[in-house]
C-alpha cells in the first residue's frame, strides 16, 4: 500500500467518522427540538383549558343566559384535551425514534472506529513485512559475497581481517543491523562486523534455534527468519536474526560452507512503527498498539510494556483480520500478516487494543 493510498483511505475514515458524528448531533438537535415544541404545546393546551374551565364557571353563574357560551367551553376544553392527548403521544413517539436512531448512529460510529483500528492493525504489520522482506534479500544477497565465501572456504587470519572489514562497510551503509556473523558450519563464528564492539570471533553458537535451521537449508536461495529473542553477546539487545547459507562459489547450488547471520536491531524499528500509528490525540492515552508473533507474544508495544515477555489472548475465531469487543469494553482490532513477495511472514499479527473512553488513561 503506498503512503498515498494509506492517506486517501485514512482521510476517507476520518470522513465517514465526522459525517457520523454530524448526524449525531443533528439527531440530538432534532430530539431537543422536538422535546422543546411538544412541551410547548402542552403548556398550550393547560392554558386552554384553564380558560375553558374558567368560561364555564362565569356560564354557570349567568345562568339560562350563558348557557349556549357553556357549551362552547365545553368543546373547547375538549378539544384541548384532545390537542394535549396528540402532544403527549407525539412526544413518547419521537423520544422512542430520536433514542433508536441514536443508537444506530453511536453502533455506526463504533464499527466506523473498530474497522478502522483494523485498517491500523494491517497497516502496522505491513510494514514490517515490507521491513523484514528486505532482510532476507539483504542476507541472501551478502552471503554470496566473494569476502565472505573465502573467509567460509579458507579461514586464514588474512581471509578473516578482509571479510570483517567487508561486513564492516556494509554495517556503515545498512543501520538497521547490530551486528553481521560469518560461521563456519560448526556454529564457530569466524567474523564479525563490528569486532571492537562485539567480542563474538570464536564463540560457538550452534546452540540457536536459528543456526541449526541454517545448516539444515538446502539451497542459496532459502533463508531462515528467527523470532525476535535478546541476544546475550550483543548486549542483550532484541534481535530479529535473519540467516543464509555460504555456499561454494557464491552458487545457489554449491557445497555449504557456514552460514551468514545478520542480526536486526529490532527494538528502534519495531517501536518506530506501533508508535508511529495514526491514532487521535485524544485517543493515544487509552490506545496500546501492539505487534504480536505466532505465540501471541508482545514483540512490539507502543507503550513499550510487556516486550517478548507478555503473551495476549486474541480472539481469532479462525478469522486472519477483525475485532471485537471485551466484557470491560475494550475493542480489539487485528490483522494478521499478509506477508510481502517472497517473504511469506511469520504468522504475526497487528492488534491494537482502545479502552472505552469513559476509563481515561
Amino acid at each position: 500500500m503506498s503512503a498515498a493510498v494509506a492517506t486517501q483511505e485514512h482521510a476517507g475514515v476520518d470522513e465517514s467518522q465526522t459525517s457520523l458524528g454530524r448526524i449525531a448531533a443533528l439527531t440530538a438537535e432534532v430530539g431537543e427540538v422536538a422535546a422543546d415544541k411538544t412541551r410547548r404545546i402542552r403548556q398550550i393546551t393547560g392554558q386552554v383549558r384553564i380558560l375553558a374551565l374558567n368560561a364555564m364557571i362565569e356560564s354557570t353563574r349567568a345562568g339560562e343566559q350563558g348557557r349556549g357560551f357553556a357549551v362552547v367551553a365545553q368543546e373547547v376544553r375538549t378539544v384541548g384535551q384532545e390537542v394535549d392527548t396528540i402532544a403527549k403521544d407525539l412526544e413518547v413517539h419521537l423520544s422512542d425514534r430520536v433514542a433508536e436512531l441514536r443508537l444506530a448512529v453511536e453502533r455506526m460510529a463504533e464499527r466506523a472506529q473498530a474497522e478502522r483500528l483494523v485498517d491500523l492493525s494491517l497497516n502496522a504489520i505491513e510494514l514490517i513485512d515490507r521491513n523484514l522482506y528486505e532482510r532476507t534479500c539483504d542476507v541472501r544477497w551478502w552471503a554470496t559475497d566473494s569476502a565472505v565465501v573465502q573467509c567460509a572456504t579458507d579461514p586464514t587470519e588474512a581471509a578473516v581481517s578482509y571479510a570483517s572489514e567487508r561486513l564492516g562497510v556494509i554495517l556503515g551503509a545498512y543501520t538497521v543491523y547490530l551486528d553481521l556473523w560469518l560461521c563456519n558450519l560448526d556454529g564457530v563464528v569466524l567474523a564479525n562486523g563490528r569486532p571492537h564492539r562485539y567480542d563474538v570471533r570464536g564463540r560457538n553458537i550452534a546452540h540457536e534455534p536459528w543456526f541449526r535451521q541454517a545448516v539444515a537449508l538446502r539451497s542459496g536461495d532459502a533463508y531462515v527468519a528467527g523470532d525476535v529473542q535478546r541476544q546475550n553477546l550483543l548486549g542483550n539487545a532484541q534481535v530479529a536474526t535473519y540467516c543464509a547459507g555460504i555456499r561454494e562459489g557464491g552458487r545457489a547450488n554449491g557445497r555449504p560452507l557456514g552460514v551468514l547471520a545478520i542480526h536486526f536491531d529490532w527494538e528502534p524499528q519495531a517501536r518506530a512503527i506501533v508508535q508511529g500509528v495514526r491514532v487521535s490525540a485524544d485517543d493515544r492515552a487509552r490506545t496500546r498498539v501492539l505487534l504480536v508473533d505466532a505465540n501471541r507474544r508482545v514483540i512490539a508495544a507502543s507503550n513499550d510494556t510487556g516486550l517478548l515477555d507478555e503473551v495476549v489472548a486474541i480472539d481469532l475465531r479462525g478469522r486472519r483480520s477483525g475485532h471485537y469487543r471485551e466484557r470491560d469494553g475494550s475493542v480489539v482490532a487485528f490483522h494478521g500478516t499478509p506477508g510481502y513477495e517472497t517473504y511469506q511472514g511469520l504468522g504475526w499479527y497487528g492488534v491494537i487494543i482502545q479502552r472505552p473512553a469513559s476509563a481515561g488513561a
